[in-house]
Formats: structure tokens, sequence, C-alpha cells
């Protein structure tokens, strides 16, 4: 069965990601979880940490490999064999922005499809930016991120 990606920034990897992924695993069997990046973006946590703070996230999850990147998402999926990207949608205003995203990647490449994917509906609100300034003020975030996630937000907002 081919493998899908499944890129974003996962500045923190959240339970929304987390069930997009399980269920695309399901779907089509191989699931990379493509980090990016993004130095356009200023992420809390660096690269490497959200690298490795989404593997340690997915560890148990079979069909799942997560992998850093930066560069075109289109030359991430050759070099991968890879002509599918998954990406999530929580709400309407997630879906404009992601179909320029899925026009361009097709333009790009012709042989890449994406497949839009809602998080279930008890965490479709959540997005790692709500996460970060939660634990920012010191609120308390262990129902929308992994363990070793909150404990990396409460190390990073002392």
């Amino acid at each position: 069965m081919p493998s899908v990606i499944y890129p974003g920034t996962f500045d923190p990897i959240t339970f929304g990601h987390i069930d997009v992924i399980q269920r695309a695993a399901r779907l089509f069997g191989h699931v990379i979880v493509a980090v990016a990046e993004n130095s356009s973006k200023n992420s809390v946590f660096t690269h490497v940490e959200r690298t490795e703070m989404a593997r340690l996230a997915l560890q148990s999850v079979a069909g799942v490999r997560v992998v850093g990147f930066n560069g075109l998402l289109v030359d991430f999926a050759a070099q991968h064999q890879a002509h599918t990207v998954i990406r999530g949608l929580r709400a309407v205003s997630d879906f404009e922005y992601e179909m320029q995203l899925a026009a361009i990647n097709r333009r790009l490449d012709a042989r890449i499809e994406t497949v839009f994917m809602t998080p279930a509906e008890n965490l479709n609100f959540l997005s790692s930016t709500l996460v970060r300034e939660i634990a920012r003020l010191g609120g308390d975030v262990s129902e929308f991120v992994p363990s070793n996630v909150v404990a990396a937000l409460r190390a990073k907002f002392r």
C-alpha cells in the first residue's frame, strides 16, 4: 500500500492531529508525518523539538513514521514515493487556504492528490495556537495534548 503524507508544523502536536493520523493510518496503511521546518513561522519549539515530540506521541501508532523536512512538499513526496497528502480541516475558515495549498501542490506535481480529513467532532475546535496560548498563561492543556507535550510546554513556559 502506498504511503501518504500528513505535513504540518505541529507546534505542538495535538490530539486533533493524532486523531487524523490514526484514522489516516487505518485508511491508507502507512502515514509519513512530515514535520515542516517552516522558517516563515515563529515556532515556539525548534524543528528538532517538534519532530521529537511528534515521534514520541505517535510511537505506539502502527503504520506511522515521523520525519522532519524543509523545502517543497512535492519534493519531499517525490523522495518518499508518495502521491497523496492528508490535510486536516477543522472549520470552514480552514478550507480556502487548504484548497490553495492543494491546487499549488497539484500544479507543481500533477501526481499529487490531497485528501481532506476532519478530526473527531470533540476535537475540531482544537489548534496548536490555542494550546500554546493556554499553556503560556499557565492553564492545563492535558486534555488537548499527550503527556510528553504537556511536559515540554510546561518547561518552555516556566
